[in-house]
């Protein structure tokens, strides 16, 4: 796809005069221990069959027992650091999205600057669930475009098997662990981050929550026995959101951009289920080859979601300099996020 084709900046369309701000190199990192279906018919009252018809997820990967969301993040960003071949000294600020951190305090980007070795970067988290990697690309790109910083890192990462309920079948079948991350630096003559459109609705925020752990519920004998730290899913209202968001962010997006889906290389959704994928690839109307798929071998990885299919799309050369992709995700909160960028 050429870089010449017809399509509008809509942060220069409203006279925008900063930097344009690119994704200029990817990475991500899943931990090596593969939990199957067969596996998870001997923990839980389920089957490959009943997993593989509702979510297309045929397997996911765990986080050794030793490996904590900082580790893999840390691992995800290594691997687009070299990529683009910066060293952590030129890291200006880490930004991580998850909604498993090592702890509450001090957050999870702080422990990936101490393990990078990268002294001179501002370091904070940020939780928005599944929809985070995009939500922290927006607030990453607002430091390169107004000069404030040179070199971002943005990182999404999650250990969803420390949060997950092994006896409820309905929710522990679908998450997995790891990481991926992205090197966010202005690249002349490029448009990079197109836009980028987030939605947020707090009225059905308990559709997907974990209601323990936080100030209002702390964890006490009573709520570890209740169950309140485990992750807790509506699945059907999730669904029927999750779908009707995603399209309209998408086409917010690319209205924005004065784009048509077919100028769109490729779409690269959240990797929560086939379903909701293959739903919103008919809504949007576009070819099964023109979706990135992945959610069979890691399951739904939240916040690492959108960014592994990312750095898989790019490894694979789905996507090439100058292509146009579009990113759309979903979580809990509710929020949703669409982005274009020209890559």
């Amino acid at each position: 796809m050429s870089t010449t084709q017809s399509f509008k900046n809509p942060r220069a369309k409203h006279g925008f005069q900063g930097r344009t701000c690119s994704i200029t190199a990817v990475g991500s990192y899943v931990p090596e221990r593969i939990l199957t279906n067969a596996e998870l018919e001997k923990i839980v009252d389920t089957t490959d069959e009943w997993i593989t018809t509702r979510t297309g997820i045929k397997e996911r990967r765990l986080a050794a027992d030793d490996e904590f969301t900082s580790d893999m993040a840390a691992r995800a960003a290594q691997r687009a650091m070299d990529k683009a071949g910066i060293t952590a000294d030129q890291i200006d600020l880490i930004i991580v999205a998850t909604i498993t951190p090592d702890m509450l305090f001090p957050s999870t980007a702080a422990l990936v600057q101490n393990k990078l070795g990268a002294r001179k970067a501002a370091a904070f988290d940020i939780e928005a669930a599944c929809s985070g990697f995009i939500y922290a690309m927006e607030i990453g790109q607002q430091f390169i475009m107004s000069r404030t910083y040179e070199t971002v890192l943005v990182i999404g990462a999650e250990r969803l098997s420390s949060i997950v309920n092994w006896k409820d079948r309905n929710t522990c079948v679908l998450f997995g662990d790891g990481a991926g991350a992205a090197i966010l630096q202005h690249r002349p003559d490029a448009h990079g981050l197109l836009t980028a459109c987030m939605g947020a609705d707090g009225d059905k925020a308990m559709l997907l929550c974990m209601p323990g752990g936080g100030s209002r519920i702390p964890a006490t004998t009573d709520s570890v026995e209740a169950g309140l730290h485990h992750l807790q899913m509506d699945g059907k209202e999730t669904f029927k959101n999750a779908v009707n968001a995603m399209l309209g962010a998408a086409k917010e997006a690319l209205s924005r951009c004065e784009i048509d889906i077919s100028q769109i290389k490729l779409v690269i959704p959240h990797q929560a289920n086939r379903r909701i994928i293959d739903a919103l690839g008919e809504r949007l109307g576009v070819k099964a080859d023109q979706v990135f798929v992945n959610v069979d071998k890691y399951g739904n990885t939240s916040a690492a979601s959108v960014a592994i299919a990312l750095d898989e799309a790019v490894t694979q050369g789905r996507i090439e300099r100058g292509d146009l992709a579009l990113l759309v995700v979903f979580g809990a909160g509710l929020t949703w996020a669409a982005a274009v960028i020209e890559w």
